[in-house]
This record gives C-alpha cells, sequence and structure tokens, in this order.
C-alpha cells in the first residue's frame, strides 16, 4: 500500500472528490451533490474560494477535507475571518487510515496561515469527538422554534420534497433586500445584497422564496424530515417581523414551521410573536469553534453569537 499524500484540490479533482461524498457521505432528496452545488460552496462564495485538501493513496483519492470561507462581524466592529468545515470525508476503502486527521491538522495551518481567525461548524455525532479531540471546543447546542399547522398538509412524495409553490403558495420568488443590515448583536454574518443574492437566490439545488412584509421579508424554503413535509424559515431579512412570520405560517400547507434564531435578536422576538414556540426536547445541532487569533468576544459563549437558520444550513 502507497504512503498517503497530501495535496491542494485542482479543478480537474472535482468528479473524483464527488465521487469521495457520494460514497462516504450519500445523498437525500434536498442535497444533490452536483458539480453545481461543488462550485457554489467553493468557487463563487463572495467570502472567498474555500481551502479544500485531498488525500491520496496511490492514483485514488482517500479524503475530502474542505473548509468554506465565512465572514462575521463583533457587536464592536470587528471583522472575524472564517471558515467552516464542510463537506469532508473519508472513502470507505480508506477508513481507519488517519485520513480525517491528517487532513483536518493540515487545514487548519493552512488557514492559520492565511490569516484566519475563527473555525467553526456543527458535526454530526461521529465526527464530533474527533474536532474535540483537536482542539475545538463546544460552544452549545442548537434549539428549534417551531409553529405546526392545524389542517390538512401536503405530504412528501417519499423522500421528494413538495414544490414551494405547493407548501407556501403566497410566497414569491426570492430577490434580495436592498436595505442596510441591523447592527450585529455578535458575531454576526453580514446580510449585504451581495450575500444575500448567492445564499438564497443562486441556490443550485433548492429554491428560496420570500414572504414580504413592509421593506423586508421573511425567506423560507421547503424540506422533508420524518416524512413530514416541513417549511423552514430561513431567515428574516430587511426589518421583517412578526407579520412577515404570521404569513409564513399562513401560507405554510406542511406539517409545520420551523427555524432558528439567536436568544435576545429581534427576529427571534418577531418569530415567537408570530406563533413559533421553542421546542425544548429538541436539539438539532452542536455547535462548535477552534480560534486561531485573539477576538474582541468569547466564541465559546453561545450568547456571543447572532446567528439564523440560514447561518447553520447550507442547502
Amino acid at each position: 500500500m502507497p504512503e498517503m499524500q497530501i495535496r491542494p484540490a485542482r479543478p480537474e479533482d472535482v468528479p473524483g472528490i464527488l465521487e469521495v461524498l457520494g460514497a462516504a457521505l450519500g445523498e437525500t432528496a434536498l442535497l444533490k451533490r452536483t458539480p453545481e452545488l461543488w462550485a457554489w460552496k467553493h468557487q463563487v462564495n463572495p467570502f472567498g474560494p474555500s481551502i479544500v485538501l485531498l488525500a491520496w493513496f496511490g492514483d485514488r483519492i482517500a479524503g475530502v477535507r474542505a473548509l468554506m470561507r465565512w465572514d462575521l462581524f463583533t457587536v464592536q466592529g470587528q471583522q472575524v475571518r472564517c471558515v467552516r468545515p464542510v463537506d469532508t470525508a473519508t472513502h470507505p476503502d480508506f477508513e481507519r487510515r488517519g485520513v480525517f486527521k491528517a487532513l483536518t491538522l493540515e487545514a487548519v495551518e493552512l488557514a492559520r496561515d492565511t490569516g484566519i481567525d475563527l473555525i467553526f461548524n456543527t458535526p454530526n455525532p461521529r465526527s464530533g469527538a474527533g474536532y474535540l479531540s483537536m482542539g475545538w471546543r463546544e460552544v452549545g447546542a442548537i434549539g428549534v422554534l417551531a409553529r405546526p399547522r392545524i389542517g390538512a398538509t401536503v405530504r412528501p412524495d417519499g423522500q421528494d420534497a413538495p414544490s414551494l409553490e405547493t407548501v407556501a403558495p403566497g410566497a414569491s420568488g426570492f430577490r434580495p433586500i436592498d436595505k442596510h443590515d441591523r447592527p450585529p448583536r455578535g458575531l454576526r454574518t453580514p446580510r449585504t445584497v451581495e450575500y444575500q443574492r448567492w445564499r438564497f437566490g443562486s441556490h443550485p439545488t433548492v429554491p428560496y422564496g420570500c414572504v414580504p412584509d413592509g421593506e423586508g421579508a421573511a425567506v423560507v424554503r421547503v424540506g422533508v424530515r420524518g416524512g413530514r413535509t416541513e417549511l423552514v424559515l430561513s431567515d428574516l431579512l430587511g426589518g421583517a417581523g412578526r407579520p412577515g412570520v404570521s404569513r409564513a405560517s399562513t401560507f405554510n400547507r406542511g406539517s409545520y414551521l420551523a427555524g432558528f434564531f439567536s436568544k435576545g435578536s429581534p427576529e427571534r422576538s418577531a418569530a415567537i410573536r408570530g406563533g413559533m414556540l421553542p421546542v425544548p426536547w429538541l436539539k438539532t445541532l452542536q455547535l462548535v469553534a477552534l480560534p486561531l487569533t485573539e477576538l474582541d468576544t468569547d466564541p465559546f459563549d453561545l450568547r456571543s453569537w447572532d446567528i439564523a437558520t440560514s447561518d447553520l444550513e447550507l442547502l
């Protein structure tokens, strides 16, 4: 067996990368591992191209490690240059050979050398222990706000999600909100027009829609979970508040409306006033972080984060 070699990914490696991701992680009805989705995440991301490393054994790609660039801002106005570990996989033929750890440690050093301040992600339980063993620390569990629908609902066709038009007939196609973003109350993604166009307007596999609310809008998408159709409240943009949430609930033909906003944020307040309630027993994700430089906020305190569903999901 040849020794493992690690090198940066090249454009011609994308088909092999997708083959590894498919073999290791599979696909879902909403997550199709296409070249277009890879390009959306890692090449045309407005925060910059991703750091992507590959582990090779001979002429085969054994593992993939992608660090997706992301910018946050603190309450004090400090820009925090981040990366997010996504699309990480070891091909089943090469498990238990240290591929995950070797790729991760080298990627962290490369991120440090290129001026990255913070790494954050929401690993699954299987990989979470590995991150913690390499220096990541837990920030906190991410809960859910939900409002069930009373009445008939649109059911998924197997694992295939119904269309946005069917589940939320009052929603329009996404269009960016050209309004200055509110000041951050913690680590917050700047909701620029460029970001909105990329994040919601150009996603290659999942359509997002708008529910108008004054000068702003509630941003929604359709999902399937546990055999039920869900309408996900991904974000509230441009000052959208309780009316936008209430309208999204009124339009919803799925089993429930679900989303997340940080405690203390105006969006969380709007969601609760719009009829969404915390589900106390349900924690969907675990946020972890690894600072690489000194920050003027505590990244290990969940109260230091000002995030929404759109910051956590990358559908």
